[in-house]
């Protein structure tokens, strides 16, 4: 019994009811709320700038800068793949937020999720015709 962490069955039926709230407020929205999606594909009239998926966007905007950006997205991804075997990362003892024994592998996942963020909004709201730089609120 010593290989198992400990934990509390009330907080999995927290955490089922969550997911549950979560889902159901999910689907409302998609019910009530349209698709921002736009017109079916016409060579004849290409939008200006073609983006990408906003979920893929951020790759999109880092490539922009040059073709070889896309080493870092792939060395990114590995580094992400492998956090869970970097060294120092020992067997919890106990479930917590932020361990002190897991911090590279806590500030390497924030660093990633904020370069992606960034990069993200800098594609989406800065970003015009050509893909040029402005304020296009």
């Amino acid at each position: 019994m010593n290989k198992y962490v400990r934990s509390n069955p009330a907080f999995f039926r927290l955490i089922k009811r969550a997911m549950a709230a979560i889902v159901l407020l999910v689907v409302v929205i998609a019910l009530l709320l349209p698709a921002p999606l736009l017109a079916p594909a016409d060579l004849s009239r290409v939008p200006n700038p073609s983006r990408a998926a906003w979920y893929l966007i951020w790759m999109q905007e880092l490539v922009s800068y040059t073709k070889y950006a896309v080493y870092p997205i792939l060395f990114g991804a590995g580094v992400l793949a492998a956090l869970p075997w970097f060294p120092g990362n020992l067997p919890a003892h106990q479930a917590q937020w932020w361990p002190r024994d897991q911090r590279l592998v806590n500030w390497l996942a924030t660093l990633a999720f904020i370069v992606i963020l960034l990069l993200t909004i800098v594609a989406l709201y800065f970003r015009g015709e050509n893909w040029s730089f402005g304020w296009f609120f």
